[in-house]
């Protein structure tokens, strides 16, 4: 604190449009953080806001709003009305009028920016007299010859993992900007601990954003980082012009002046905590703590969950895809044949049931639980229009589905014609196979560009149990007799089951192949 007064309590707690109350032990507040944290200081110092404007009755305000730069407000006294001011410290200084042993105003604007520099978030404050009282219903003209109190210096600690937050946007291909109403030095002074800027040059201010051309505008959000001194309005206007240079926009924020943007973004953050109810109300998301690396959690999560509907899609699909092309083979063809002219299904329907909803659905919903893979948050945002099935999906699921289909009607086929085994013994080899093509197959799930043999079971305790559990479950109902003539099953030694899992390899060979290719062509 820097003043020639001791008056700078009384016009901290009387100039503020906040509100903090005791109640049964605990303190409610509301309004601006800045105006909550002066009204803490006055209660500290005996100063309650209500007593006081029991004493000095306020007669009229001038809220604050980024465009004036300051409030006011205007108290009733026994010779007249006392005005006092709170503001930006150039705004202020220019209401104020100096003595001559006063130091001047130049020297008070350095001082200021000395201490916006080191990362203070600077209010200068003033006050002054008008003579006689001011009218009701009167509008006073903006304060003038005001005497000047000093400067308030306020800083919010950034939080230990901001930092490291923002460090990891960008390496998840995340641009990250700061937008302020704060004074430019102070800005700069965040921005170098965030990373996000080293020298003033990489910084624009509102006055210098209102003399821009809407595509010097857009060229200014791909390059620069720190916005200072700026209006709500240009608050959008960055937003819109971002989203007309292809960005997918969020914005973050928690006071009214921010609502605007917030509705306007792609996905509006509001603060939960410190926020304003419009601010809510305006945006998609509400972050509880007001940390800003729970948005950098949550957008990891967010591409775990996305990439994990994308396994759980193409499991389903390909396996469903391979009974179908393998029921196709045996219609179309009329092959294996019991008899000359009488064509057999490989499956019967209550074993592609059992395939689908058991077997495979135990499976499915453990893939839903994989956790994400070593480096999600360093791979570039996908495009918001990517479609699910995009190029690399269909193809693997088509080489999956044709690799287990085209295996598995070799080998029924060979079971009927060649080994002369019954249409029920084989077809009971052939759901086993199946069961086994989808256990396989889980590990080729797991990743869509990285080796299954890189990948560790051990690393999802829930998709391992998940196809044990399958397996058992078929391997229970093979011995027991209720689901044996249920599904027409009937216990295999181990020779055969031996076999059988020979056979399932290929689905593994076959898409340990395909990323090798896809990822030399990538």
């Amino acid at each position: 604190m820097t003043t020639s007064s001791t008056d700078w309590p009384w016009l901290a707690v009387l100039c503020n449009e906040g509100s903090l109350h005791h109640n049964q032990g605990d303190w409610k507040w509301r309004g601006d953080p800045t105006d909550i944290a002066l009204l803490t200081l006055g209660y500290k110092l005996g100063l309650v806001r209500e007593k006081m404007l029991g004493r000095h009755p306020l007669l009229y305000e001038i809220s604050f709003e980024p465009e004036l730069q300051y409030a006011a407000t205007f108290h009733r006294v026994e010779d007249g009305t006392e005005v006092f001011v709170k503001g930006a410290p150039e705004r202020v200084l220019a209401m104020c009028s100096f003595p001559k042993k006063e130091r001047d105003s130049e020297h008070l604007s350095e001082k200021a920016a000395s201490m916006a520099q080191r990362g203070f978030r600077v209010l200068a404050l003033g006050r002054g007299k008008l003579a006689g009282h001011l009218a009701p219903g009167c509008s006073p003209s903006e304060p003038t010859g005001l005497h000047f109190l000093g400067f308030v210096g306020m800083i919010d600690p950034l939080r230990p993992d901001v930092a490291k937050a923002v460090a990891a946007c960008r390496k998840a291909g995340i641009a990250v900007s700061m937008i302020t109403g704060d004074h430019p030095d102070t800005a700069l002074a965040i921005g170098r601990e965030l990373g996000l800027a080293r020298r003033p040059d990489q910084m624009l201010t509102g006055r210098e954003l209102e003399k821009l051309s809407p595509m010097e505008m857009a060229g200014a959000v791909h390059t620069t980082r720190i916005f200072a001194r700026v209006a709500p309005r240009q608050k959008l206007e960055l937003v819109e012009a971002a989203q007309k240079s292809g960005y997918y926009v969020a914005v973050t924020g928690d006071g009214v002046n921010d609502a605007p943007a917030l509705r306007q973004a792609n996905i509006g953050v509001a603060m939960g905590r410190s926020g304003t109810d419009v601010a809510r109300e305006a945006a998609e998301l509400v972050i509880t703590d007001d940390n800003f690396a729970t948005i950098v959690a949550g957008v990891e999560e967010g591409r775990i969950a996305y990439d994990n509907v994308r396994k759980v899609i193409y499991l389903l699909v390909s396996t469903g895809a391979a009974e179908v092309i393998l029921l196709g083979l045996a219609i179309v063809t009329g092959w294996p044949r019991v008899e000359p002219g009488e064509a057999i299904l490989p499956l019967l329907p209550v074993q592609l049931l059992w395939l689908n909803l058991v077997t495979n659905g135990i499976q499915d919903v453990a893939l839903a639980f994989e956790p994400g893979e070593p480096g999600v948050l360093q791979r570039p945002p996908r495009p918001p229009r990517e479609r699910i099935f995009d190029r690399l999906m269909v193809q693997r699921t088509i080489v999956a589905a044709l690799v287990m289909a085209g295996v598995s009607y070799a080998a029924f086929a060979w079971m009927i014609e060649m080994n002369g085994w019954p249409v029920e013994k084989a077809r009971n080899s052939l759901l086993l196979l199946m069961v086994l093509f989808e256990i396989i197959h889980i590990g080729n799930c797991r990743s869509e560009k990285t080796s299954a043999f890189m990948i560790s079971p051990l690393k999802s305790p829930v998709l391992l149990f998940g196809t044990i559990l399958a397996f058992i479950v078929h391997l229970t109902a093979m011995h027991v007799p209720v689901l044996q003539g249920a599904l027409r099953l009937e216990p295999v030694g181990w020779g055969p089951l031996i076999c059988l899992a020979g056979l399932s390899l290929t689905i593994l060979i076959a898409m340990e192949a395909h990323k090798w290719w896809w990822n030399r062509r990538q």
